[in-house]
């Protein structure tokens, strides 16, 4: 079985690691310079590093598609820069699952691939694809929709720790962003994490630091730049989370709901 994934972000590569233990083959396609807060378990670090490797699982990145299908070959993830999914007419794979997170539709079409899957919402399952899965989180987190849409992106993120905006740090100016603190540190509130071009980012919680952009980062005002966990557990910081496996187990589930016989 192999799967085309459109991002390779957090929740994309929780879908992946998901994926990949039930011995799919995976192609991975996203931006060239990912702008991925969770770096430390996101599959888009291959386009950064050359490869990534997020719990059990190693993606590589590869500079084509013949060399995608040989790092798959290999039994590892291949992960491309091709931002607008150009190369899934070559590919042919069975299943095409977008999981961008745009919360719009970004070219998807449900005649993209046998089986078309979309995470999130902006999508209608049954018109832009074969099912959509849910990510708010709360009771329907990881349901599979087979007809209509995801619920409506709120604006506001999901309880962790009893805080919700307050765990997001955001960039308070059009600038460079430039981070003194890293992932896994521990930090107070109203700490100093990062500066854009000369003006200070605060986080407003204490915990861990669980994501953070990377250094020379562009960004503009209010951008999500960082992300605190409360709950200060900093191995967290290095497996796939809860939210990621819960819609990644959506999306198999799917898969193999849909896929042809």
């Amino acid at each position: 079985m192999f799967a085309v994934i459109r991002g390779a972000g957090d929740i994309a590569s929780g879908i992946a690691l998901r994926l990949k233990h039930a011995k799919f083959d995976i192609v991975m396609l996203d931006i060239e310079h990912p702008t991925a807060i969770r770096r430390t378990v996101c599959f888009s670090q291959a386009l950064v590093n050359g490869s990534m490797k997020v719990e059990d699982v190693t993606a590589f990145k590869a500079e084509n598609t013949e060399e995608a299908l040989e790092i798959i070959k290999e039994g590892n993830i291949a992960v491309m820069a091709d931002e607008k999914a150009e190369s899934v007419k070559l590919f042919k794979p069975d299943f095409l699952i977008d999981a961008v997170l745009a919360k719009r539709n970004v070219g998807t079409k449900i005649t993209d691939a046998p089986v078309v899957i979309a995470v999130g919402p902006g999508y209608c399952a049954g018109k832009d694809c074969h099912a959509v899965i849910e990510t708010q989180r709360g009771h329907y987190l990881g349901r599979v929709i087979k007809e209509g849409f995801a619920a409506e992106n709120t604006g506001v993120p999901g309880n962790i720790g009893g805080y919700t905006v307050e765990r997001i740090i955001r960039a308070v100016k059009d600038g460079v962003f430039r981070p003194v603190c890293n992932i896994g540190d521990v930090v107070d509130a109203g700490q100093i994490v990062a500066y854009v071009d000369d003006e200070p980012v605060r986080c407003l919680i204490g915990g861990v630091l669980r994501g953070i952009l990377p250094d020379n980062t562009p960004v503009f005002k209010g951008m999500k730049s960082g992300d605190v966990d409360p709950r200060c557990k900093i191995e967290h910081c290095y497996c796939v989370s809860d939210k990621a496996l819960a819609v990644g187990g959506g999306v198999l589930e799917a898969c193999l709901a849909l896929k042809e016989d």
